[in-house]
């Protein structure tokens, strides 16, 4: 058996990537303890994921010049990560209450409610829901 563990976003700060997943996103924080970077500096292992996930994220803050540039555009600008939630609309109204950042207007598709919004690195999300139910027929 194999899974995909964690991926990583490469952010400024980790308080405030903290703050943004778990305060507006409602992930948990699953880690966030001290470590080292492969020279031996401090740096700290923080990892967040939704209720129930089995796959995390690794908020790696960025260490130098080089990382900073990538905060933001680690996609190109493409929609890169996919948040699917039970409840579109109240989801959607939390994260607008919350002051995210959303690009799209909420639209239905063939597979669901979208609507995209960026995280606090700038990152390009899908919010995801399921499509509404059809009208009964008489």
């Amino acid at each position: 058996m194999a899974f995909l563990e964690l991926v990583t976003i490469v952010v400024d700060d980790y308080d405030s990537a903290i703050e943004f997943f778990v305060k507006v996103l409602d992930f948990e924080l699953v880690d966030d303890s001290p470590s080292l970077t492969n020279d031996g500096r401090p740096k700290r292992w923080v990892v967040v994921r939704p209720p129930n996930a089995r796959t995390g994220i690794l908020l790696a803050q960025a260490d130098g010049a080089h990382q900073a540039t990538v905060v933001g555009k680690q996609l190109a600008g493409r929609v890169g990560f996919f948040l699917r939630v039970e409840d579109f609309h109240a989801s959607y109204e939390r994260m607008v209450g919350a002051g995210v950042e959303f690009v799209t207007e909420p639209r239905t598709e063939s597979y669901g409610q979208i609507a995209v919004f960026r995280d606090v690195a700038g990152n390009r999300w899908d919010l995801l829901g399921p499509a509404p139910e059809p009208p009964p027929s008489c």
